[in-house]
């Protein structure tokens, strides 16, 4: 055993040991990691006379509850947990601090990210009219695309990981769950707190919280944020972006009017810009299947998922000069340097909240927010590692390919521009008569999204010749960022367009939930939301060819425009029974939907169908051990009906390579099912412990795929069955943690947190049985707390943290497509293995660690 494999070994076992007291007294967990809301400064060590495990508020019913007594099974992290784990986006949260949830980059970009909760994972939800399976809220509205996820969260308060279906009270698209972020609201008293650091990689960051005074019943809340990272994959090519570098910049302005006892108006302005880079896509293998030219018979692994060939056709090129096969560690610089400049993503936007509390019965409300993302993708992390593959004169031979004047092309750049507005309204009524609270609403949701793609290739390979003709060696250039490409280039206004499109989405929806309190042990809820989607969209531009104008070549590839509308009525039910002042126990039956749309990844927008969920699921929350110890459990049983899924293909062309991507609905009913538990021990004073656990099966049924070549007129086809599968969701996955504090003379905090965070390997695609590694990642962070600088309220914290302790490296991201044979175009029979490489891959980030220190007035 390694060094590092023994302590990561003395580590899980060190956590095993100190929750091993309260494990002795109550089964192994599952449900919801909870952590206590804290204030802005390092919480102090709690009072004898108050309990050790503080209770925990949420607002997952809509009105601020007790979490323990919310029939709900439901995460929260504090802002103290996000700060012990140095969580500055939504992507830090990949390390698995909460279990079933899941969070990855779309392909290897921090500009777009996949969340998925209990198994709904879809995998390119960033396209316009697709949607996502998990709901992101900021303050209740919810965020339309997974563009922009990534930017700097603000002054968060806490964040609740909702899990399973919450269609009844949450707006859009939550079969899986919903992602709530809520921030913190103007006090209307003056204090601030000032966050300043330092880490490697050339990292800094600042943070500005400022509360002015209240002023004629106006409060003022202002907030700046500044995060950098310097990329953790060096470039060889001067003057261009490394991989894995972050630039995110932010500010928000709250403002709260309370003219009134019982009406408040809470407005904010927001807008962050990120400039960032994608992971470094490195070359794992290189023709693992050993494919080659015969019979299929002769590379019985060498087969595209869902084809039936009986012959491989073309040859396995040699890689170019220079590439290095690595699937073994993370490259600190890339092979061949390539163009790369960072991505852009802006987000802005507004938030009005209007509470007017009309009677002791009823609070009214108003949430009226419009958003917008501005995203520029620039994604050249793959470089040599990724089709096209070239054919390039061997040393010795007279060649007149790969010259100066004609460079053989390689290096997909990956480029791409998505505009988003959305405006959404909601009007709400909370409230409770007699034994019924009640919670009544109408939703209203409009969104226009366009995007365009494009992917030339911006590296060539000259072959350097003496004056006989005859090979002597090789160099690689810097295509034309205009003409280079087969006539086109990466610049705007230079590109070959891989496909544009255009969506307007709109949805209605009507919801009303009722809990009957029938006694006080015994309460029965009652919900149901009904949806109206619609959806119009046109694809534009595929392969460089204007639908708008060239109708002719848009009908010969099936094309029709989108225009569709579904309507859903998605009940729920839970029975809950308060055992006791601690103990609790509820039985939920939920349903979820997800609506259609179609992929603009095809030539003929391939439309989709909606996805329906239903949920069945049980609980039991418990505290004990005179409130020292908390345990609670949960167990449910989803099926889903017409799951979304994907079918990806590399089709090479003579300006680039284009991603076609099919999106269909698989027949047969996907079984999701699992378990979750979640532990937290207070042992002795000043001592914290956590344990969550997650088990997550998962299996969709064989989809019968037809494969079909028209040749001459005559259309030939095959069928076979293919195994899909749901992408990113770990069949086990844990976390633990360690918090201390310790009072260092009569004001200061000595505070020590470690956590743990593994996760069974994952699959990288729907339609690959190739897996991720599986992951095991240590955080860490040592604070002094509460340093007194004069009177008041002026404190200091000084702390050092680490991310990824133990520099863990591991694949999150396998791609296949590149070691196998080609898609049947020619022939139903035959594939080609011309383009097939190796199996391409992203390493998780690396170690990173730092200071900082934190004011607050």
């Amino acid at each position: 055993m390694s060094y590092r494999s023994c302590l990561r070994a003395h580590l899980f076992a060190g956590i095993a040991l100190l929750a091993l007291p309260a494990v002795a007294q109550a089964a192994p967990a599952a449900g919801a990691v909870a952590e206590p809301a804290a204030p802005a400064a390092e919480p102090a060590a709690a009072p004898d006379d108050q309990s050790p495990l503080g209770d925990i508020v949420v607002t997952a019913t809509r009105r601020e509850t007790n979490l323990q007594k919310t029939p709900i099974a439901i995460n929260v992290l504090s802002t103290v947990a996000l700060q012990d784990r140095h969580v500055q986006s939504l992507y830090d949260l990949a390390d698995g601090a909460v279990p079933s949830l899941r969070v990855a980059t779309f392909e290897a970009r921090q500009s777009a990210l996949t969340v998925g909760i209990r198994g709904i994972v879809p995998l390119d939800a960033n396209q316009p009219a697709r949607e996502q399976g998990v709901g992101i809220y900021v303050d209740g509205v919810y965020l339309g695309r997974q563009h922009g996820l990534n930017a700097a969260l603000f002054d968060v308060e806490r964040i609740e990981v909702l899990k399973g279906p919450q269609g009844t009270l949450f707006g859009r698209n939550t079969e899986g769950g919903a992602l709530n972020i809520v921030t913190k609201t103007p006090s209307g008293e003056f204090e601030g707190r000032v966050r300043a650091g330092i880490g490697n990689y050339g990292a800094y960051n600042g943070e500005l919280h400022l509360d002015l005074p209240a002023y004629e019943n106006f409060s003022v809340k202002l907030d700046g944020i500044v995060q950098y990272q310097g990329p953790t994959t060096k470039n060889p090519l001067a003057g261009q972006t490394g991989w894995n570098y972050f630039d995110r910049r932010g500010a928000r302005a709250s403002v709260r009017w309370a003219p009134i006892e019982g009406l408040t108006d809470d407005f904010s302005y927001d807008y962050g810009i990120d400039k960032n880079s994608p992971f470094y896509s490195q070359l794992l293998n290189y023709n693992p299947n050993k494919c080659v030219a015969g019979t299929q018979a002769a590379s019985p692994n060498c087969k595209l998922p869902g084809t039936v060939y009986t012959t491989l056709t073309g040859t396995v090129k040699p890689l170019l000069p220079g590439v290095v096969v690595n699937g073994d560690s993370r490259m600190k610089v890339a092979d061949i340097g390539v163009p790369q400049q960072p991505s852009v993503d802006q987000t802005h936007g507004f938030t009005n909240i209007l509470k007017y509390k009309l009677s002791p019965e009823i609070e009214l409300r108003s949430i009226t927010a419009w958003r917008g993302v501005d995203a520029t993708q620039w994604d050249n992390s793959g470089g040599a590692h990724r089709v096209p593959v070239v054919t390039y004169p061997a040393l010795g031979t007279v060649s007149t390919t790969c010259t100066a004047a004609a460079p053989c092309a390689f290096s997909r750049y990956s480029l791409a521009d998505l505009r988003q507005r959305q405006f959404s309204q909601e009007f709400q009524a909370v409230g409770s008569v007699d034994a019924f609270d009640y919670v009544a609403g109408l939703y209203y949701f409009n969104e226009h999204v366009s995007d365009d793609a494009a992917t030339p290739n911006s590296n060539g390979i000259v072959a350097v010749t003496n004056t006989a003709g005859q090979v002597t060696g090789y160099r690689y250039v810097i295509l034309d960022p205009c003409t280079g490409s087969g006539g086109f280039g990466s610049q705007p206004g230079c590109r070959s367009i891989d496909r544009a499109s255009a969506v307007v989405s709109k949805s209605y929806a009507a919801y009303g939930q009722v809990t009957w309190n029938m006694t006080d042990a015994l309460h029965l809820t009652a919900g149901g939301r009904y949806t109206h989607d619609k959806k119009e969209g046109e694809l534009l531009f595929s392969r460089n060819i204007n639908y708008r104008t060239n109708t002719a070549a848009a009908t010969r590839n099936g094309y029709a425009p989108l225009d569709k509308s579904w309507d859903r009525f998605n009940p729920m039910v839970t029975l809950a029974y308060d055992a006791t002042h601690d103990l609790h126990f509820y039985a939920k039956y939920a349903t979820g939907y997800r609506a259609g749309g179609a992929s603009s990844r095809t030539s003929n927008y391939q439309a989709f169908d909606p996805e329906d969920v239903k949920s069945y699921e049980v609980g039991m929350k418990s505290d004990f051990w005179d409130h020292r110890a908390r345990f609670n459990l949960a167990g449910y049983i989803m099926d889903r009906k017409d799951s979304q899924v994907d079918i990806s293909s590399i089709q090479v062309t003579s300006t680039g390579s284009f991603n076609n991507l099919v999106t269909i609905n698989a027949p047969g009913i996907t079984k999701i099912r699992g378990i979750e538990a979640d532990l937290t021990v207070s042992p002795v004073e000043g001592l914290t412990l956590n344990a969550s656990y997650a088990y997550t099966y998962t299996r969709i049924p064989p989809v019968l795929i037809t494969n079909s070549v028209t040749t001459g007129g005559v259309t030939s086809s095959t069928q076979a069955y293919q195994n899909f599968y749901i992408v990113f969701t770990p069949r086990n996955a844990a976390s633990g943690s360690i918090d201390y504090s310790v009072p260092v003379g009569s004001d200061n905090q000595l505070r020590f947190h470690l956590d743990g965070n593994y996760a069974q390997a994952t699959q990288a695609f729907d339609q690959f049985a190739t897996k991720n590694d599986a992951s095991f990642i240590v955080n860490g962070r040592l604070a002094l707390a509460n340093i007194l600088l004069g009177e008041g309220k002026q404190m200091l914290t000084v702390a050092l943290w680490g991310r990824n302790l133990f520099n863990e490296q591991y694949v999150y991201r396998r791609d296949p497509s590149n070691s196998l044979p080609g898609a049947p175009t020619t022939s139903v029979s035959s594939g080609s293995i011309n383009n097939v490489l190796g199996d391409y891959g992203n390493f998780n980030a690396p170690r990173t660690f730092g200071v900082e220190a934190l004011v607050n007035f």
